[in-house]
């Protein structure tokens, strides 16, 4: 069994900058993707990076966010900069077992519970 916990979620102001963190247990994941979803306001969960081999961003956070990881720690983060206050949500990291980076929750079989950030105009 795997257990993803994120960190690092908080408040700041338009412009500023935060960094989430997930640790795994359970399982190294070397080979795997990980990935940061937020809530968003439809039925799904929004898709906002991954990393296996190579990454993908959603349009709406190119050149502002940066994930990477560090397998020997089992961890990934979320470098988030420019923040926006429609970047407001609660942030999930998610593994999948997929090396193609997938952009849909279902292929994601492990999630966090979510860390909360709030961006203020």
């Amino acid at each position: 069994q795997v257990h993803l916990e994120e960190s690092g979620g908080g408040s700041v102001q338009a412009g500023g900058s935060l960094r989430l963190s997930c640790t795994a247990s359970g399982r190294t994941f070397n080979g795997n993707t990980m990935a940061w979803f937020r809530q968003g306001t439809g039925p799904e969960r929004e898709f906002v990076a991954g990393i296996s081999y190579y990454t993908v961003y959603a349009d709406s956070v190119k050149g502002r966010f940066t994930i990477s990881r560090d397998n020997a720690k089992d961890a990934v983060y979320l470098q988030m900069n420019s923040l926006k206050p429609e970047d407001t949500d609660v942030y999930y990291c998610a593994l999948s077992p997929r090396t193609e980076i997938p952009t849909s929750r279902p292929n994601y079989y492990y999630w966090g519970t979510g860390t909360q950030v709030t961006v203020s105009s």
